[in-house]
């Protein structure tokens, strides 16, 4: 029945694409005010069956998302190209039974139209869950109009507007109010009034500098055509300098999302204005609908129908018995046809030996049932899998929206499929479908490594010999990466939630989805910058190169992190144990090492502590020229070399230098040790 539905749509569809490419010819530019023909992509709550774009209504626990589906392409090597402008007119209508103002809403510029798998959070706006939250690989920005004070994200107060990078912790906030240009001075504005009010969002590319601009809609709105326009007030809100190139990717999206918890509140747009690379056109006030009235509570169920008689019973079963039976078989063909297709295109022929089909993977794992889930993460879900010949497998649904670059995605699985080594979590192959793509790994029946060091289960406990095992092997897995094979592999992501146990605790490092191949002798550009805070070496965040260097110095963190049972940054740990590689510093300096070894290790070798210690902060100096490869890492770990003396003097250390503030505010939170991106350009010190 699916597959009839979809062709009588069709010609629906084509219909409303037409009518909006006559409304708007020029995808970096558009001016909306009658959202019905706008061929927006919508999801949840979003509808525009009235004309205006309705975000949220009064459901319970409901995200809203829109966005224009022409995506904005950003070029890095044109800083100019990162302009925008955009200027809507919003309402936000408070339900009166009980008085409840709702969550908010937000302006996002995002690199997918698919925020589903973060938006399950009621107080991230639609936006990030406590999985996502936090992670450069978000490429976000949202203009946040917050309606509900929440103390778990710093809020100011229950009516702010904030600027979000990545996190729904505003870089950037200010209780909402507009500048009178005659008074000299600003006015509050309550943003879940009911009324209409209007925002500009202008971010010059060039000067790297985000303006975000309020004003109350005129009551009477003007009649005339002349000057129907609201007069943008000379003082912005919100002034932020940010350099948009390292957050946002080559394709972005631009839209809207909003989110009910217990509190909701209706949330329309009423008019909306973009361009990129230049101002956008200023929005004709007397086009603009007044805000609808609050959508009425929800109500109990009408009383029921009196039942049908014999005759309309059989009027209305034999017709449609009839029609059923016309196109039974054409829906079993489509369903099954449909069921397991897959995407082939020529050029893949070359990797078919790696590639498996989705009828065999769709098998594996039952069906992808919830009982098969090993976990989730950014790039999707992971689910384990049985072969018909008895291997077992992890299979990972990594979403994906555009074919541009997919060729050389899949060109560098393959690549990912040649490499061999015993402490690295292998790819066995693919499978490409329609919007997303399979991966095939080894299963590893013991997890991730980051359970046992930072679970409570006593169950999960390692040993001394256990953890130095572990390392060691991450160590030669590197090794084989940065000199062993035939080209150059950086991992980007070394950390102990990526470091996978098989059966006999071994450590394996998996999770390859930011890795980057190389040849060798070839100079490294610029790009940018990934990774998780903590791990991320200083000249990284600087310059945006990722060397092999950069992968020592997260192995260096690894390290501590392995042998301390700690997190690089511990926002719940003692003022001055937060930071890991300072914490250790200063024992260094007191000859007393060991005191920084895990308290879950009843029993360990204090020499080979020692070692290990030195070693990552070895690995954790500022200069990069300083630190050791991975062969000479090996060589220390194995002990056919002594490690050599460090000095302990915090200076010639690339750590995160957090104000006891940021602290406070991080631990009031009970925040995860990834900062925002925001905050790395200013959290590294040291010489």
């Amino acid at each position: 029945m699916a597959g009839v539905l979809e062709s009588l749509s069709f010609w629906m569809i084509i219909g409303v694409h037409v009518t909006f490419l006559v409304l708007a010819q020029d995808v970096n530019q558009f001016v909306i005010y009658d959202f019905k023909n706008s061929g927006l992509y919508l999801h949840g709550m979003a509808n525009t069956h009235d004309g205006p774009l309705h975000l949220t209504n009064n459901t319970e626990t409901r995200t809203g998302h829109a966005f224009h589906k022409s995506p904005m392409k950003f070029t890095a090597s044109s800083p100019s190209s990162f302009s925008f402008s955009t200027e809507f007119v919003f309402a936000i209508i408070p339900l009166q039974s009980p008085p409840s103002y709702g969550q908010g809403m937000a302006f996002v510029v995002a690199p997918t139209t698919d925020l589903r798998y973060g938006g399950t959070a009621t107080s991230g706006l639609g936006l990030f869950n406590r999985t996502h939250d936090n992670r450069t690989e978000n490429h976000i920005l949202a203009i946040e109009l917050d309606t509900n004070e929440s103390s778990d994200v710093f809020d100011k107060s229950g009516n702010h507007v904030g600027i979000d990078i990545n996190s729904i912790v505003s870089v950037d906030s200010a209780n909402a109010s507009f500048f009178d240009d005659k008074e000299g001075k600003n006015i509050t504005l309550l943003l879940a009034s009911g009324n209409s009010i209007v925002i500009w969002i202008d971010y010059d590319g060039i000067e790297q500098l985000l303006n975000v601009t309020l004003a109350p809609v005129p009551t009477p709105k003007p009649v005339s055509s002349l000057l129907s326009s609201s007069i943008k007030p000379s003082v912005p809100l919100l002034s932020r300098s940010i350099n948009l190139s390292t957050i946002f990717m080559e394709t972005m999206f631009v839209g809207f999302s909003g989110s009910t918890g217990s509190t909701r509140s209706d949330q329309y747009i009423l008019g909306w204005s973009f361009k990129k690379g230049g101002k956008a056109e200023s929005l004709d006030l007397s086009k603009i609908l007044d805000p609808p009235p609050p959508s009425s509570p929800p109500s109990s169920p009408p009383p029921p129908s009196p039942p049908p008689t014999l005759k309309q019973i059989l009027g209305i079963t034999i017709p449609t018995i009839a029609f059923l039976l016309m196109i039974l078989g054409g829906i079993v063909y489509l369903y099954k046809r449909k069921k397991y297709a897959e995407v082939l295109e020529q050029w893949e022929k070359e990797y078919s030996p790696q590639r498996f089909s989705f009828k065999k993977l769709y098998k594996a794992t039952k069906g992808f049932k919830e009982n098969q889930l090993l976990g989730a993460g950014g790039f999707g879900k992971v689910y384990k899998g049985i072969l018909p010949s008895g291997t077992e497998i992890a299979v990972k649904r990594v979403y994906h929206d555009a074919e541009q670059g997919m060729k050389q995605y899949v060109a560098e699985i393959a690549s990912m499929g040649r490499l061999r080594h015993k402490n690295l979590v292998q790819l066995l192959g693919y499978c490409r479908r329609k919007g997303e793509l399979l991966l095939v790994y080894d299963y590893m029946p013991n997890g991730s490594l980051d359970d046992y060091l930072f679970t409570k289960n006593k169950l999960k406990d390692l040993t001394w010999s256990q953890r130095l095992n572990i390392i060691k092997g991450v160590a030669s897995a590197l090794l084989y990466l940065h000199e062993e094979w035939e080209q150059v592999v950086l991992h980007r992501d070394i950390k102990a939630s990526n470091i996978l146990l098989d059966a006999d605790l071994n450590g394996r490092l998996g999770d390859f989805g930011l890795a980057r191949f190389h040849d060798r002798g070839v100079n490294l550009e610029a790009t940018r910058v990934v990774g998780t805070i903590g791990y991320m070496a200083p000249e990284l965040t600087a310059m945006g190169v990722a060397t092999t260097k950069t992968d020592v110095y997260a192995f260096g963190a690894f390290i501590m992190e392995v042998v301390c049972g700690r997190r690089p940054v511990d926002p719940d740990g003692p003022r001055e144990q937060v930071i890991l590689v300072k914490w250790v510093a200063s024992c260094g300096r007191r000859d007393a090492l060991t005191d920084t070894v895990d308290s879950k290790l009843r029993d360990f070798n204090a020499e080979e502590a020692k070692m290990l210690l030195k070693l990552g902060m070895l690995c954790s100096q500022s200069n990069p020229e300083n630190r050791p490869s991975m062969r000479e890492i090996l060589q220390y770990l194995e002990g056919n070399v002594k490690v050599p003396g460090i000095s302990f003097d915090t200076a010639g250390f690339g750590m995160p230098n957090i104000s006891h503030e940021t602290v406070t505010q991080m631990t009031t939170a009970s925040s995860s040790a990834n900062f925002s991106y925001e905050d790395v350009t200013i959290l590294f010190g040291g010489r």
